[in-house]
This record gives C-alpha cells, structure tokens and sequence, in this order.
C-alpha cells in the first residue's frame, strides 16, 4: 500500500524568500505477518518557485502583505490549493528571524500555506535542514563519512556535521553576505551590521554607512569574515574576537570527529561557485565573500563535495525532510486531528523513572503551559521503558491520567510522545483508566527535546499514521 503526500517548503531568509512543493510517497514495508511497518521511501521535488528578494518594511520589520504575495502567487503558479498541502515548513532564517515581527509573520503565514504546516525558526534546525536539502547526510551515510555542510546566507552562516548519516554537532555565525549593503550605482554603503562594524573596527577596516564603498577596504572585510569561518573549522588559531560572531552564546561549532568532506550551500556559495565581474550585483558584500571563500588556502585544505542544492537548500531541506511518521502501534482519537503547535512537556530520566515521580513532575510542569492560569493543550514526552510488564504499563497510565485531570476537566485531550515502542497498549491503557471522554492521542517513535512543539497531522496510509513534526519555535 502506498500513499502520496504532498509537501510544501517556505524559506523566509535574510536576502531571499522561496517556495517549493515536493511529494513524499509513503508505503508499508511489513510482511502480511507482521504489524504495519510504514516508512517514507521516496521524496521528490515537483515545483521550484523562483527565488524573490524578501520584501522588507524598515530594517526591522517585515513586509507580511508583500510576503503574502509572494506566497499566494507561488502556489498559484505550482497549481496548488493550501488545503492541498498535507505537510511541511515555514522556515525563517538568518537575521530576517529578528525582525520585529518575525513571530507573528511566520505563524500568519503558516495559517496561509496549509492545515498542517509547521512554523519554525532557530539556528539549529535551519543548519539541520540546509545540510540535508545540500545532500551531506546522504553522502555521509553512503560512504560512512563525517561530512560537513556550511549554509552561508545573507545574515548568518549555519554549520552541521553528519556522521554515518546522522546530525552531531551544528553551529551558527553572524557571518552574511548581506550583513554590508552598498548602493549599486553610488558604491555608498548603506548598512553594516554591528558585529561587522565591530570587526572593521578591530581590524583597522575603514568601512562605515554613508562613506564610498572602496574595494580594498570591502575586499579586507570579506576576508575577515572568511578567517572567522575558518577558525571556527579549526584552521586558523581562534581571536579574541571570534566568541562575538556566534550567532547565539555558546552555539559554537563543535567537531566531535574530524571533517572528511566539507559541502557548502546558501546563497554565498553560488558566488563562490559561479563569480560574476560585478562584485556589487547584488547591492551587498555576497559575491566578494564567496570571492574570498573560493581564495581561502585553509579552506582548501578540507575536500570539498558539491552540494545538490546552494541557494535552495534550506528550502528543500523544510520541504522534504521535516516530516516523520509515528505508526504500526499507535493509539488516536481521529476527530482531534489535525493538531498544531502543542507545547512538549518532557520529562527526565528520573522523573518518568517511576510512576509517582511521573505523575508529580506532570502535574507541577502543567503550570508552566497554562495560559491566564488556565491549562493549555500539552504533549506529555518521554523516552519510556523498554519491553515493560503490563503492571509497569498500567501504572503509568494511571500516573498520566491523574496528573492531567487539569486538562481533562476542561474538556482537553490527553497528548502522549514516547520514544519507545508502547503507545498502542498505553493509549488503550490510558482509556481504561480514565473517567473522561476527552479523547486520547498516543504516539512512539518520536524523539522530543523540552522547549520543542509538536504538530500531528490527519492520519494517512489508511490511518496507519500520522505525520508528525517536531519544531522549535525560537525567535531572537
């Protein structure tokens, strides 16, 4: 059995905002033996949107009625009606992520592209993405390798390294080819973004708003944004500077095993790739950083891969793999679905060590959900025990119900995540227990961190899924 869903990808980026619409085809790959097996066996782009300057109000605000435009004309374009779109990903990226209105703008236009359509923001999902639409997992897991991906946009260069296919380490910079701007027909800069002006000034590089944009001093720019690149690879010795150009305190790259590969993706590596004889082209300091990227000794000195996609990564990356499928043994409530941003309230090792340490860590993270002092809608989350006896099981579903007769008695579902594979007997279980007919939702195979949110889509394959994506909603 095989079922078809179609897909959509949003990148809201610094420079850039782009659409794209892809199919994932699902099947079950159990025998006739054995309980459904479900994966996702195929993704295919079926539509590119073309690639549009992200319209801008002020420097500090988006244009949501011109981004709205532009989104509503793409999908006119592909032929696509929003309720068509059965998963995917607004995702808004690199400095466009601190406008003002970031926020509100992504959900608004999360509402626009579907019914089940993720919002998300943050460096380390962004990183995560643009990696896996360049293709690095996939040549890291083929070839057992530690392939590195660098996604150098506009507003910030996001890092991520996969070992055996699989996410170890990600990092973000404040490092973008539109973080200088320059009046193409003046060669007046007309923005330097303060971490850059902070570096111009330590490095004695006079570039300044309103002053001519002369090449050397723009050229010494780009390279000094390339060095802190390479320190942050770990081929050149770090400067005193370099802890102010991460993007968030602490989110520095972290290279667990060293880079056999390294890929890079985003705007500034098609310059690199394909350089044009305008270095002002388009208005910024893009194409002389890829200049310079392309010029860098110590870059070299890693083998470089190509990416499958440069400018589209992110957006393929949102549109292709954000989707995962919790089935086989699952246990829902079809009437509540779909379900969108759900808070996840995870809890430690220790606290779902046992049912009474459970049930009290439930009930005192509630408070930390309620609205006006009102309880919100939560996804209980945990990793769960391996192979439990059914005593074990029982005792757990009478800790879950106890603990959320808050939400119960105001009529809300009880929303549980696990890891392991126990949710058909513990959503049954939940049932059995509970005096309320608010309707349950139990799903495995789902790994949640505390801080993210989860959106579970209509049931698909015949009911024998769901889609599921877990998202961090974070705006700086």
């Amino acid at each position: 059995m095989k079922d078809v869903l179609l897909s959509v990808g949003i990148d809201v980026g610094t420079t850039t905002s782009q659409v794209v619409f892809s199919r994932l085809t699902i099947e079950d790959m159990s025998s006739g033996f054995t309980v459904p097996r479900v994966e996702i066996v195929d993704k295919q782009v079926v539509y590119r949107g073309k690639i549009s300057f992200t319209p801008l109000i002020s420097p500090t605000q988006i244009d949501a009625a011109g981004l709205r435009e532009l989104v509503e004309s793409e999908y006119r374009r592909a032929g696509v009606d929003p309720h068509d779109v059965t998963t995917g990903a607004v995702v808004i990226t690199g400095e466009t992520a601190r406008k003002d209105n970031a926020d509100q703008v992504v959900r608004y236009l999360s509402d626009l592209a579907g019914d089940f359509v993720v919002a998300t923001a943050g460096p380390t999902l962004e990183s995560v993405l643009a990696g896996r639409g360049a293709g690095a997992d996939v040549y890291s897991r083929r070839h057992g390798a530690a392939v590195a991906n660098y996604d150098i946009g506009g507003g910030t260069s996001n890092f991520v390294l996969f070992s055996r296919g699989e996410p170890v380490s990600s990092g973000c910079l404040d490092i973008g080819g539109r973080l200088v701007r320059v009046d193409r027909s003046s060669r007046v800069v007309t923005y330097v973004a303060d971490k850059i002006a902070e570096l111009c000034w330590a490095k004695g590089i006079g570039i300044h708003v309103g002053g001519q944009a002369g090449m050397p001093e723009l050229r010494q720019a780009a390279r000094a944004m390339c060095e802190l690149l390479e320190m942050s690879l770990g081929l050149r010795p770090m400067s005193d500077f370099y802890p102010r150009i991460l993007t968030e305190p602490g989110h520095d790259v972290h290279l667990p095993v060293p880079i056999d590969f390294l890929m890079l993706s985003g705007g500034v590596a098609d310059c690199v790739l394909r350089p044009t004889p305008d270095p002002f082209v388009y208005g910024d300091l893009g194409v002389l950083l890829g200049e310079a990227i392309r010029d860098s000794e110590a870059l070299r000195r890693i083998p470089r891969l190509p990416a499958a996609e440069t400018i589209r990564a992110t957006v393929v990356g949102a549109g292709t793999h954000i989707t995962r499928l919790s089935g086989s043994t699952i246990d829902y409530d079809a009437s509540l679905l779909p379900m969108k941003n759900i808070p996840a309230l995870k809890l430690t090792p220790e606290e779902e060590d046992d049912p009474r340490s459970m049930g009290r860590a439930i009930r005192g993270k509630l408070q930390w959900f309620a609205l006006d002092g009102r309880p919100h809608p939560v996804a209980i989350c945990f990793t769960g025990p391996v192979s439990p006896g059914f005593t074990r099981i029982l005792d757990m579903a009478r800790a879950i119900v106890d603990a959320t007769e808050p939400l119960t008695a105001e009529g809300l579902p009880i929303v549980v995540v696990t890891e392991s594979d126990l949710a058909k007997v513990l959503g049954q279980s939940i049932r059995a227990v509970s005096h309320h007919a608010c309707g349950v939702i139990c799903l495995d195979g789902i790994r949640v961190m505390a801080g993210d949110y989860i959106d579970i889509g209509a049931p698909a394959a015949g009911g024998a899924v769901l889609p599921v994506v877990v998202k961090t909603l974070v705006f700086r």
